[in-house]
């Protein structure tokens, strides 16, 4: 039997099957699930809504923000400078599609949001907003809510967003600019900032070093995925709040600025294993999560909560991230423990047609991708597109919850588990460790070592697992393979994987 058990595709499960002697089982995969739905193909089509504009063959759809109109439609950022409004984007056929463009002229957005009814757009140097005042579906204007950051001309100066906090202000993060040496003109760089709706800049935290995506939680916390390079482990999904420092020391340029939420921290120490820095550096803030090197992906993008109430499946509340160099998204469980946001991350879907750039959910409860590849390297059949990711009504048979406890971890599952494998420590393996915070670029997986099951209690209903594990370590990933777990039909898990980022032990 075969089924998807990660990021990197199947492994046959048969000698697990035959030693739990459970029967062979039809083959399961993701798409039995979660179905993929082309929006655009790599050359998008050429009708228009609007026959003032109408896209030709060779119009590069690299989708770098979306966002859900109260009317049903889709509106898209693309890469090279311009908004498009989609009609029929729910429909199963692409030919069913009609494009309007909306606005042109912009200097690469990366991030698209309706707000006080119009659209809101980042740019490399200002965050605009785009009214339509006659309702023709063009942009008539094209205010700045906010600038005032460095912009240098150098290519990794990215700006991404924009989420809106309560309060009606604007989040918005700001790569590092690398490679060259910093200037007075990179203020803000490798920050996160906050825009009044005066236009007033101000300062939240830094340290970040390609921030490529913001999200919001259902209790309003705010989130962003950050890349690795030099001082930047792996892949990680970062707590956005006031006055911490996320390690990349390119951002301390701009503590001395008026407003800076950071003291001057002095030369960062490189070469500390994380649990250390945490200890030595004043104001360092440990990931929420960590995104495992090539487990689960490389290059973190967006960040989408299911705010859906079900219609995407079981999965209400928690995080799905974009997955760039293989052309996937994730799926991030968090919780707060002792203050403080941890949790772990899974696979769920691969398979889509090039890297995954932007998120949202559409108004029927699908899952919204724009992709692209930019010219890096990317898995999949495209160069860009558009598509939408559809819950078939199946319920997958998946680790639903990681929650940690003072000696192990609660697993809740999607469906009943079978108690005999379920409560086998046999059926599990973990194995723990950490990363080293240095100027290189990335970092291996440093101090494992693997630690020992002793327990594994089924609850009555059968749809949590208590496991007590010997030697939690906190500051620790402590990955998971529940391989042995079947559930009360017998069927494996759909991913029997999951990375917990234990910042905190209860």
């Amino acid at each position: 039997m075969v089924i998807r058990t990660g990021i990197l595709g199947r492994i046959f499960i048969g000698a697990t099957l035959a030693l739990v002697g459970s029967p062979k089982l039809p083959a399961v995969e993701e798409n039995d699930f979660y179905r993929l739905v082309t929006v655009t193909q790599a050359k998008s089509p050429t009708a228009s809504r609007s026959k003032r504009w109408r896209p030709s063959e060779g119009l590069v759809l690299e989708a770098s923000g979306l966002a859900a109109l109260p009317d049903g439609r889709l509106a898209v950022a693309i890469r090279k400078g311009e908004v498009w409004l989609v009609e029929g984007g729910y429909d199963e056929s692409p030919a069913a599609v009609q494009w309007t463009r909306f606005a042109k002229g912009l200097h690469e957005p990366l991030g698209l949001i309706y707000h006080g009814g119009s659209l809101c757009v980042i740019q490399r140097s200002e965050l605009t907003r785009l009214v339509d005042t006659d309702g023709d579906d063009a942009a008539d204007e094209y205010l700045a809510i906010g600038k005032g950051w460095g912009v240098t001309g150098n290519y990794h100066e990215y700006a991404y967003g924009p989420l809106v906090d309560d309060d009606g202000n604007f989040l918005v993060t700001l790569n590092s600019t690398l490679g060259n040496k910093l200037t007075p003109d990179d203020r803000w760089r490798g920050w996160g900032l906050k825009i009044t709706p005066q236009g007033e800049l101000i300062p939240i935290s830094g340290g970040m070093r390609s921030p490529c995506g913001l999200g919001t939680n259902l209790a309003g916390d705010h989130f962003f995925t950050d890349q690795q390079g030099n001082w930047v482990a792996t892949g990680s999904i970062q707590h956005l709040r006031p006055g911490v420092f996320y390690g990349h020391p390119a951002g301390l340029t701009s503590a001395k600025l008026p407003g800076s939420t950071l003291p001057e921290l002095g030369p960062v120490p490189s070469g500390l294993a994380w649990p250390e820095a945490l200890r030595e550096i004043p104001r360092l803030s440990a990931p929420a999560v960590w995104l495992p090197y090539k487990k689960m992906g490389q290059s973190g993008t967006d960040i989408a909560c299911d705010t859906t109430a079900g219609r995407f499946g079981p999965f209400a509340g928690q995080l799905f991230v974009g997955e760039f160099r293989l052309a996937a998204v994730n799926r991030v469980f968090v919780e707060q423990v002792n203050g403080t946001y941890q949790g772990a991350c899974f696979p769920f879907r691969q398979g889509f047609s090039c890297g995954v750039l932007s998120l949202t959910f559409g108004h029927d409860g699908s899952l919204f991708a724009g992709m692209t590849n930019r010219g890096w390297s990317t898995i999949g059949s495209a160069s860009y597109g558009l598509q939408r990711l559809v819950w078939t009504g199946r319920t997958p048979f998946e680790i639903l919850e990681m929650r940690a406890r003072p000696h192990g971890f609660a697993l809740t599952f999607t469906q009943p588990v079978d108690k005999t494998t379920a409560s086998n420590v046999m059926s599990y393996t973990v194995e723990s460790f950490t990363y080293l915070l240095h100027q290189n670029y990335g970092s291996d997986e440093i101090d494992k070592r693997t630690l020992a099951v002793t327990s594994a209690q089924v609850s009555s209903d059968q749809l949590t697992v208590e496991l007590t594990i010997d030697g939690l370590r906190e500051g620790y990933v402590h990955e998971l393979h529940a391989s042995g777990v079947r559930s009360t039909k017998k069927e494996p898990l759909l991913h029997a994987d999951a990375y917990y980022t234990l910042n905190n032990i209860p």
